[in-house]
């Protein structure tokens, strides 16, 4: 169950960028590393990281059920009910209880590898959110493609990312990624996006790609409109 009690608050209340990121225990333990280099890419802007765990990660991130990729465990529904969590009780208490200009605050949805798939989905589901900072996402997801081929990305900053030997992979998905990247890539065309490509396979350096992902994120926004 997602609770207010399984998040992680780090930065300022008067923060001009909040950032929202759905974590595992591995990106937990990451978290304060993450944060500090996304400081040290933004200098000069207040920034908030709101970091949640989630309880299952191949359930709780996932649009819909679909077979299992990796061993026994399938793909579930919980994305939606993830994302109302987000709406309806995360946000609601933030700008109640933590942020102090609430009105002010650009919005950032990201993650890493599912994470930053559900932050894809999530921009075609509201538009709560300013910008999507997607490292590493899941587009080997099955279907998504067919997805966001038929969907409407309800932000204009949009940041993608992959390893560049992410490919590399005896697992059927997860070699095909680069195609379901490059599909993705056309139909944001339109879309102030960046892709780019980091060293390395899809477990090196997680915690600095998704401070990458956010810091161009939050330089784009501060790039588009002025400092208040």
């Amino acid at each position: 169950m997602l609770t207010l009690q399984n998040s992680h608050i780090l930065g300022d209340k008067d923060a001009q960028y909040c950032l929202i990121q759905p974590i595992d225990q591995n990106d937990e333990k990451l978290l304060t590393q993450e944060f500090n280099t996304i400081c040290e890419l933004c200098k000069g802007k207040t920034i908030m990281l709101i970091a949640f765990l989630v309880d299952n990660w191949m359930h709780d991130l996932t649009p819909w059920k679909a077979p299992a990729v990796f061993g026994k465990t399938n793909f579930g529904d919980g994305a939606n009910q993830t994302l109302n969590y987000i709406c309806d009780d995360l946000m609601p208490y933030l700008k109640t209880n933590v942020l102090t200009r609430p009105k002010e605050t650009n919005l950032i949805i990201g993650g890493y590898s599912l994470a930053a798939l559900f932050a894809l989905w999530a921009v075609t589901q509201t538009n709560l959110f300013d910008a999507c900072a997607a490292a590493s996402p899941s587009v080997w997801f099955p279907n998504w493609t067919t997805y966001a081929s038929t969907s409407l990305f309800n932000v204009d900053i949009i940041y993608l990312s992959l390893g560049d030997t992410e490919n590399k992979s005896r697992n059927q998905h997860l070699a095909r990624v680069n195609n379901h990247m490059e599909a993705l890539v056309k139909m944001l065309k339109a879309k102030n996006y960046i892709f780019e490509w980091n060293e390395g396979n899809h477990f090196v350096q997680s915690d600095v790609r998704t401070a990458k992902a956010f810091s161009w994120c939050i330089n784009q926004l501060a790039n588009k409109q002025p400092i208040i």
